[in-house]
């Protein structure tokens, strides 16, 4: 959004995505204060934040509660919080990364700078690739195994592309995707949604599925339990495994990655 002057060592950050959470604890800093995704906590598989004050929503930052928590850094998204940047650096200096998914990597290591950590930073997305690089040739014949990403919303069911978070991390492994969840030709590759009445179309030798929030745990529970979620010939195999979704959708960090490639070994290697 511009140039921002930061302490060479910030001490008191505040994150308002969940990327930016994931980012701070993956080089060491826990953040005075996280805005949280709107139908969840922070995220737990980050481990005991009961030290970092909520400030809102990601939607929505608590622009009272930032201030009283006196950062020297704040780091957000203008994808989603473009219209309070103002009103942010009035209280500390402020870094935005443009957008949420696609560039994760990019956003990754422009906020490892920010907070003074760029060379840890490009050293521990080095070591993701490699790592993914690696599971990929481990797993051998897998690798032309088609993986389905799925995840049941409040009020649709949707299926993500190669440009997605969790679509990156596959795709970095080298596994191939159903055709239907290549979206070529779309201009947006993260995700589509799919009806109800479709969900037996959506392809792949493999299912990861998940749920964004309660709302959507109720559509889970509901599609999953009915007849065209019972014919589909992964889940009738065994080959559908229900994921985090804090993890594998709203993660978009490097640690949710490397727990990406954890279920990736668990669920795939021999």
């Amino acid at each position: 959004m511009g140039t921002s002057e930061i302490p060479a060592e910030p001490q008191r950050v505040v994150v308002l995505d969940t990327d930016k959470i994931d980012t701070a604890l993956s080089l060491g800093i826990t953040p005075v204060g996280a805005a949280r995704a709107s139908e969840s906590e922070l995220p737990s598989y980050l481990g005991d934040l009961s030290g970092v004050t909520v400030v809102g929503t990601t939607a929505e930052p608590d622009l009272e509660a930032i201030e009283s928590l006196e950062p020297d850094l704040i780091l957000g998204s203008k994808f989603r919080q473009e219209a309070f940047y103002d009103e942010l650096n009035a209280i500390a200096p402020t870094v935005f990364t443009e957008l949420v998914g696609l560039t994760w990597k990019e956003n990754f290591l422009l906020d490892g700078d920010a907070l003074g950590k760029a060379d840890e930073a490009a050293q521990l997305l080095a070591d993701y690739e490699a790592r993914a690089g690696e599971i990929g040739a481990s797993l051998g014949e897998a690798v032309g195994t088609e993986v389905s990403l799925v995840r049941f919303m409040p009020d649709q069911i949707r299926y993500y592309g190669p440009d997605s978070f969790s679509g990156i991390v596959l795709g970095d492994t080298g596994l191939a995707r159903p055709e239907l969840q290549q979206l070529n030709g779309a201009e947006d590759r993260r995700f589509a949604e799919v009806s109800a009445e479709e969900i037996d179309t959506l392809g792949g030798d493999v299912i990861f599925y998940c749920a964004y929030g309660d709302d959507g745990d109720a559509q889970l529970a509901e599609y999953t339990s009915g007849e065209l979620w019972q014919s589909i010939p992964a889940v009738q195999s065994g080959a559908a495994h229900q994921v985090d979704d804090e993890i594998w959708m709203t993660g978009i960090g490097v640690s949710a990655a490397g727990l990406i490639l954890d279920d990736l070994e668990t669920y795939l290697s021999a």
